[in-house]
């Protein structure tokens, strides 16, 4: 019965959503208007002159782009219990999350942002079930690898992790299939919460699992290492894989392995700041971005981010297959808000996007500026050709060798190594230089150096992680960085 009303719940949900794909810019300019007629009484709106603002060209001109720091002066008033600062009132919530310069953030969740988090996962498994008509996972167990629930209180807001504030919002209708149990969500401790959850699942009807793909792969070999038997043979009805955060395609084959069949996959792309699309389809990777969710977008091409006023665009002037710095303007009070990630449009009628990386996270050392898509792309076609497996990656630039010229470092930990290593570097050394004209010029040049792959060992990421107290939950390895931070780490021990 609950599969059956999973269809029809779905086809009126597809059918709500199409009015506002099909009708997508005067989708965002509702939205544009309506943040700032919301917020033109807060302090923020005050300063900027909210209430004369008539177009998105108004916009721009009298609200710049920021980042966290540059905004800190607003939400250290609203963390301080100040109310009608960034948006009316207070927030619900405050998300903490971990910053690399500024300690600890704490982004805002409100009343009308919060209902949006959960909506958008709850339609992505809708759209799934529309287009393949499979709904019996829904009769199963899911489990959801996220963060602890507890929530703690500061200056009358509560304050969590997202993924432990959106536990507090699972519908009834899903919380008898949800795993694991409240209090073997709350276990702080990464290591021994995932041992908990392999013992309360492994006797269980698990239909659908869900999470960052290293933290799962975590929680798989420990189920294998429990029942000596792939994961597809311990749980016989799952079949829906749902993930977010990074880049999926370097963990499917060791993922298929470890399930031992190949299982249907969503992705979503969800952050504390707000959740901006989900994989609708299974016949293509672009994810749709949602465009009715209470935020309004912008794009600054990611070459021209860092030179002084670089062009904001809107859906109405993007491209396809450029790389652009993602801008939000959001109904929890964010405004013109570098959320740090870099996106490319594949395709415009749907708007769908994927992540390509950070906008801070990338290796240009000498100019080459290299970013994460290229870095995946590069493994993931050595890795299929010499029938490797990977577990984890990072690149960083190795400036200052004691010989010879600088070169690009690759640390990575191999779940099956290539049976010549010597020969999948050379590839992917070639493969780089496919992805960025610059790398190539910069080896030609005999600027650089061929790349130089470094042996992690096995689990040797998860303790790197651990070191810096960001194992599990929400947390992700960088693709890569301009510094030697994480391959210094390496080097020391």
């Amino acid at each position: 019965m609950k599969a059956f009303l999973a269809k029809l719940f779905a086809s009126y949900i597809h059918r709500k959503e199409n009015k506002w794909i099909t009708n997508p810019i005067e989708t965002q300019n509702n939205v544009f208007k309506s943040l700032l007629k919301q917020a033109q009484n807060t302090e923020f709106g005050t300063d900027h002159d909210f209430k004369n603002i008539q177009t998105i060209a108004d916009f721009q001109a009298k609200v710049p782009v920021r980042d966290y720091e540059a905004l800190r002066l607003y939400i250290d008033k609203m963390v301080a219990g100040q109310p009608n600062i960034l948006w009316p009132n207070k927030p619900l919530y405050l998300a903490k999350t971990s910053g690399t310069t500024s300690g600890a953030k704490y982004i805002p969740l409100t009343k009308e942002s919060m209902p949006y988090h959960i909506d958008a996962a709850r339609n992505a498994l809708l759209a799934y079930i529309h287009e393949t008509g499979k709904s019996d996972f829904v009769s199963g167990k899911m489990i959801f690898l996220q963060g602890s629930p507890i929530l703690d209180e500061k200056n009358g807001i509560k304050l969590g992790r997202l993924s432990g504030i959106v536990a507090h919002f699972v519908p009834d209708y899903l919380q008898k299939n949800r795993m694991p149990s409240w209090d073997i969500n709350c276990i702080e401790d990464w290591e021994t919460k995932v041992d908990a959850i392999v013992n309360e699942t492994l006797p269980l009807n698990m239909t659908l699992i869900s999470g960052i793909p290293s933290w799962v792969q975590m929680y798989f070999e420990k189920l294998i290492e429990k029942a000596n038997k792939p994961v597809g043979q311990i749980f016989k009805n799952f079949n829906l894989f749902v993930y977010g955060g990074v880049n999926y395609e370097p963990y499917r084959q060791k993922f298929e392995g470890l399930i031992g069949r190949k299982v249907d996959a969503i992705e979503l792309y969800p952050a504390s700041e707000g959740f901006f699309a989900y994989q609708n389809s299974q016949k293509d990777n672009g994810m749709l971005l949602l465009l009715n969710a209470g935020i309004f977008y912008e794009f600054i091409k990611a070459d021209e981010f860092f030179t002084e006023n670089p062009t904001r665009y809107t859906i109405a002037n993007v491209e396809l297959g450029v790389n652009y710095a993602i801008i939000i303007s959001t109904n929890a009070g964010l405004w013109a808000y570098n959320i740090g990630d870099t996106v490319e449009f594949t395709s415009l009628h749907p708007f769908k996007i994927r992540v390509t990386g950070r906008i801070k996270h990338f290796i240009s050392a000498f100019g080459e500026h290299v970013i994460a898509k290229e870095v995946e792309t590069a493994l993931q076609l050595v890795v299929n050709k010499h029938r490797a497996q990977i577990t984890e990656f990072t690149v960083a630039p190795q400036i200052t060798p004691y010989e010879g010229l600088p070169y690009h470092e690759w640390l990575i930990e191999f779940e099956k190594e290539p049976e010549n290593l010597q020969a999948f570097s050379e590839d992917l050394d070639n493969e780089m230089r496919k992805q960025n004209v610059y790398y190539d010029d910069l080896i030609a040049g005999n600027v650089l150096r061929k790349l130089v792959i470094q042996k992690i060992e096995k689990n040797g990421f998860q303790e790197y992680m651990k070191s810096q107290g960001k194992l599990g939950g929400q947390n992700k390895l960088p693709r890569l960085a301009n510094d030697r931070k994480i391959a210094d780490f390496f080097v020391s021990k």
